[in-house]
């Protein structure tokens, strides 16, 4: 647990919705990665724009990978 920094964002549209995005930051050793992850889907609040944007984050640093085949 807390090997990752989770950042979630929201940003405006021009039609009066919001955006989703995260980023996550994690350091070990003496390597770092930043990855941003931004979504097309929008939504009618900043607060549910939020939301998902943790949850995804959440996802994306707790649930393991499956190996690719």
């Amino acid at each position: 647990m807390g090997q990752y920094v989770v950042s979630p964002s929201t940003q405006p549209t021009a039609c009066g919705r919001f955006r989703a995005s995260f980023a996550v930051q994690r350091s070990q050793g003496n390597g770092s990665y930043c990855r941003v992850f931004r979504f097309d889907t929008t939504f009618a609040s900043r607060e549910a724009a939020r939301v998902f944007a943790v949850t995804q984050g959440w996802l994306q640093t707790c649930v393991p990978m499956r190996p690719a085949c």
